[in-house]
């Protein structure tokens, strides 16, 4: 498609073609750049029993794809710390809701010449 386009492109703008081809040829190999990760391999041997939980991109580091970064916090701790933080957001909320000045005052208060219009609006000094 951006073949193509850049095709038009060309023609409308006078040229001869050559920047098209050139273009597009770049566009099918991914401007020069290649697959993201590298070359794909085929397996030419089975499979070890869990290769889908590997990560394999091709350095000499094979990573796993679940990280265990921290394995002695056990799971009800881990529960606990994100109820706590989860509680923290919302007490932080309760109270932004609960000191809300402007849902209370929803406009601002009008002001007006000759010390608030008092003699005007019957008020005696």
């Amino acid at each position: 498609m951006a073949g193509r386009l850049s095709s038009v492109g060309s023609r409308i703008l006078g040229g001869n073609g050559v920047a098209a081809r050139s273009a597009a040829a770049s566009f099918r190999a991914r401007s020069g750049m290649g697959l993201p990760v590298g070359k794909h391999i085929v397996p030419n041997e089975p499979l070890v029993k869990h290769d889908e939980l590997l990560w394999d991109n091709g350095t000499p580091f094979i990573e796993p794809c679940i990280d265990r970064l921290a394995p002695h916090i056990g799971k009800y701790e881990a529960l606990a710390w994100l109820c706590g933080g989860l509680g923290c957001f919302t007490a932080l909320g309760l109270l932004a809701v609960w000191n809300d000045k402007a849902s209370k005052i929803p406009f601002a208060p009008k002001v007006y010449p000759y010390d608030n219009l008092r003699a005007e609006l019957g008020e005696k000094a």
